[in-house]
């Protein structure tokens, strides 16, 4: 009787360990701009929303947010937000259109800097990307922590684009800084930069000028809607950091120049200044170090829950 027990509890934790218990991840989210970013939260349709949907991140801050297993959905970092006289609460960049600090469902208005996630998707793995289809705004870079798999890897945008952003696309600030820089579908709304009507293909929709000049600063990245080869990744069993404005490395420029086509070279600490690219995508912040342990605590927990079941069967 004991030894069937044993492997019936064998069994349940088996189960639990195949069918999802490493599926759920941490997020932990670290900034490292010299000043305040505020991360919005999107779930993808269907799927419920986290514990939090938009926060407060200070320069050098970092904070963890949990997501249950075959949760699915996208990140991105506001930039100049406030409240007015009225409460209202707002951003220049990122903006949610809740008008407070949780986005509350609210999509990121574009141009924005997206990480995008489906957790437990085929076969188990995590799918991730970092995204520039709907423009830039900040500088982001994902790293998987205690994951497994061929591509299980960093991804990100480590340029400053929005200093190096062609006039045409170059949103600014009310007074006169280069803030984020618009995608072409954005900015002309046709067709073939939108990937859209006549060109709602992949054999009809190639990358556009613009396109590639994201392409050529963030190659890890999507820079249109049909950028799948080279910009997404996959994991099984890992937490992930998120970092804004990852650590450069200031020893090196980019071999392309480290400058979009067409546009002046900046400087500056502030958002939407700069252009300078940063190398190698190994900004691995000790602050998510400790998030696998997640995965350890849930695998612990369903032991416990199956054996308390399987004592009261005895």
């Amino acid at each position: 009787m004991a030894k069937l027990g044993f492997n019936f509890l064998l069994l349940i934790l088996t189960n639990s360990f195949m069918t999802g218990v490493y599926s759920a991840a941490t997020f932990t989210f670290v900034n490292k701009c010299g000043f305040t970013v505020w991360p919005g939260i999107l779930s993808n349709a269907g799927i419920a929303p986290l514990s939090t949907t938009g926060f407060a991140l200070k320069s050098g801050e970092s904070t963890a947010v949990s997501a249950p297993p075959s949760w699915g959905g996208r990140f991105w970092g506001r930039t100049y937000c406030a409240e007015d006289s009225t409460g209202k609460f707002s951003c220049v960049t990122g903006d949610c259109g809740s008008g407070k600090m949780e986005c509350a469902g609210g999509n990121a208005a574009p141009p924005a800097t997206l990480a995008e996630f489906t957790l437990d998707g085929d076969a188990g793995k995590d799918f991730y990307d970092v995204s520039l289809v709907d423009g830039y705004n900040l500088p982001m870079l994902v790293v998987p922590q205690g994951g497994s798999g061929v591509n299980c890897t960093n991804t990100g945008c480590l340029a400053d684009l929005n200093g190096a952003c062609p006039s045409e696309l170059r949103v600014m600030s009310a007074t006169g800084e280069g803030v984020a820089c618009k995608s072409a579908c954005e900015a002309f709304r046709e067709d073939q930069f939108c990937c859209s009507g006549a060109y709602g293909t992949p054999d009809a929709c190639k990358p556009s000028q613009y396109s590639q000049m994201f392409k050529s600063a963030c190659p890890h990245a999507y820079s249109y809607a049909y950028d799948d080869g080279t910009s997404t990744f996959t994991c099984t069993g890992a937490d992930y950091t998120i970092t804004f404005c990852p650590a450069p490395n200031t020893s090196q420029k980019s071999s392309s120049g480290a400058q979009i086509p067409g546009s002046a070279q900046r400087g500056g600490s502030t958002p939407g200044d700069g252009n300078m690219v940063y190398e190698g995508a190994l900004d691995e912040s000790s602050a998510a170090a400790p998030a696998t342990c997640g995965h350890v605590l849930m695998f612990a927990i369903a032991a416990v829950m199956a054996a308390i079941w399987l004592f009261c069967q005895l």
